[in-house]
């Protein structure tokens, strides 16, 4: 057990001041009186203090101790988010022997059996200590479900003052009966926070109690019979999909000396994107069983959806790219090409097909403006010479766009960023991740997305920027290359609609407004070009190729 000097003291004290008023708030409810009421209202000043010197003491030994490791960092941490909530609690008792006043008759309120409420919390309030100090996980979840048992109670206890109400007799007991249970209902949101704190001091990672069910469901199907204390989870931020990622692996303790640590990535979000992106995981299974990695586990439930995959071993390609050596990256970038062309080959359909750049811009706006809302241009004129709007100028490359058509589809990646392309040296071999946007499209939308992920890295210095320029260039001699020995005759065309799009849409990642500027002229410098060229012949369509690089 992890103890700490004075602050463990005041945690057990605040622990035990809110189990207090939580028995005394009911022996007023059942037998309202002057001074239990005021031994109520006095306490709540002391609670109040009591947090204050938690807090201060909290972030003095967090600033002051450098010996502190993580998981005592955690456990601070964790302290301080209990302390905060066991306050909201004692306020809310406070608020409900005031709201006791507004009864007509005090003994009202009894009519309600608020006996189950008590139960549930006090007995979550006294599994605390335990749930902390103990390390225990059960006991932590038990805290967590006080919310949805005191949700089920509120709403059984409003849909009779309703009903009551609907009467017309007791309106102002009955709002009162009302406003007491809300209360009780906002001490199980806090609960709720106070369990998941402890979980976050054992996993050392905030995890909603739903995401660490849907963990605990995924786990298990895909065969994990351990204690889920015996895991580590560790979130993996960055992700701009709306899912949390995290890699679970045994704790070092756990294992043996002969067993290899194993990892995995665990994803957690939309049902529909983590359905998707299991479909797509299947499909690049069934074509190409070393490219992506294996699903352990899948679980549904309600809107959201997870699942357990393989760790892939190695690094992301922006990693290679800015801090490998020249031999590492010629070598990666030689992995890449040859199975990106490996990869559309075998997946080619020679059948035409419409692309919708303009129309992924247009979607992505409404992130894009509130970025940067400077970014969205009004018709402007000088004497003859007329400036499109962007409302105008992109309805005008749509149209343009509609001239044109892809002679042949491949199944892409679909959001081909270069840090969603592992590279495994020792394998020699390149490994795809994030894969929910994968569909039978354009190849292009690949190679614009992957040019421009390579563009948009905040790097500036002349050094990696060189570095960052002969990727560009050598992956887009690869595509004119690819282009030319399948006879795409609209490429150049098409990669300036599928630039014009990566370069917009990117810019509502980007807060560096002098970049994102960028790379917004350059989109608009690409739109104007395709827009002043329309009924030309698109085969003859030139890009300009210093558009690739800054």
């Amino acid at each position: 057990m992890m103890t700490f000097e004075g602050l463990d003291e005041n945690f057990k004290f605040i622990v035990f001041e809110v189990e207090n008023q939580a028995r005394s708030t009911q022996k007023f409810m059942d037998a309202p009186s002057r001074k239990r009421y005021a031994k109520i209202t006095s306490r709540d000043d002391y609670i109040d203090n009591l947090k204050t010197i938690i807090e201060n003491k909290c972030y003095s030994r967090i600033h002051s101790d450098q010996s502190l490791d993580k998981r005592q960092l955690n456990k601070i941490r964790a302290i301080q988010v209990i302390c905060v909530n066991l306050e909201k609690i004692a306020d809310y008792f406070v608020n409900i022997v005031k709201q006791m006043q507004y009864l007509d008759d005090q003994s009202f309120v009894q009519r309600y059996d608020y006996t189950e409420v008590f139960e549930i919390m006090l007995s979550r309030l006294g599994a605390i200590l335990d749930a902390f100090h103990d390390e225990d996980m059960s006991k932590a979840l038990y805290i967590c479900k006080a919310e949805p048992m005191l949700d089920d109670v509120y709403k059984v206890r409003f849909d009779r003052v309703m009903n009551e109400m609907g009467m017309g007799r007791d309106a102002q007991s009955l709002v009162t009966v009302l406003f007491i249970f809300r209360y009780f209902e906002r001490v199980g949101d806090a609960l709720l926070n106070i369990g998941e704190a402890v979980i976050f001091s054992l996993l050392g990672e905030r995890i909603k109690i739903e995401q660490f069910e849907a963990l605990q469901q995924t786990l298990s199907k895909s065969g994990f019979s351990d204690s889920f204390s015996d895991i580590d989870f560790s979130a993996i931020w960055g992700t701009r999909s709306g899912c949390r990622i995290g890699k679970v692996e045994q704790r070092e303790a756990e294992l043996t000396s002969e067993e290899k640590k194993q990892g995995s990535i665990y994803k957690e979000g939309n049902l529909e994107k983590i359905r998707k992106e299991r479909e797509s995981i299947q499909r690049w299974k069934q074509l190409f069983p070393d490219l992506v990695a294996d699903i352990y586990g899948f679980h549904e439930d309600a809107d959201k959806g997870s699942m357990l995959v393989e760790f892939l071993n190695g690094c992301t390609l922006d990693e290679v790219v800015l801090s490998g050596d020249d031999e590492l990256i010629r070598n990666a970038l030689f992995i890449l090409e040859n199975t990106v062309l490996e990869t559309w080959t075998k997946t080619m359909v020679e059948l035409p097909i419409k692309t919708n750049y303009m129309w992924q811009i247009q979607s992505r706006l409404e992130g894009v403006l509130q970025t940067h809302p400077e970014f969205w241009r009004t018709p402007k004129s000088l004497g003859p010479s007329e400036v499109r709007s962007t409302e105008a100028l992109l309805s005008a490359c749509a149209e343009a766009e509609d001239e044109l058509e892809a002679p042949f589809s491949v199944f892409i990646h679909g959001d081909f960023n270069i840090n969603n392309v592992v590279y495994n040296h020792e394998a020699q071999q390149v490994h795809y991740i994030d894969l929910y946007r994968s569909r039978d499209f354009d190849y292009i939308q690949d190679a614009s997305v992957f040019m421009v992920s390579n563009f948009r890295m905040p790097i500036f210095d002349s050094y990696h920027r060189q570095r960052i320029n002969s990727v560009i260039k050598h992956f887009y001699g690869f595509i004119r290359e690819f282009a030319q020995r399948h006879g795409d005759r609209t490429v150049q065309a098409r990669l300036a609609f599928a630039l014009a799009r990566s370069f917009y849409t990117s810019t509502r990642f980007e807060l560096n407004f002098k970049f994102a500027k960028e790379m917004y002229n350059r989109s608009m410098f690409l739109l104007e070009k395709i827009d002043q060229y329309r009924g030309g012949a698109w085969e003859q369509f030139s890009l300009p190729e210093d558009i690739l690089y800054y």
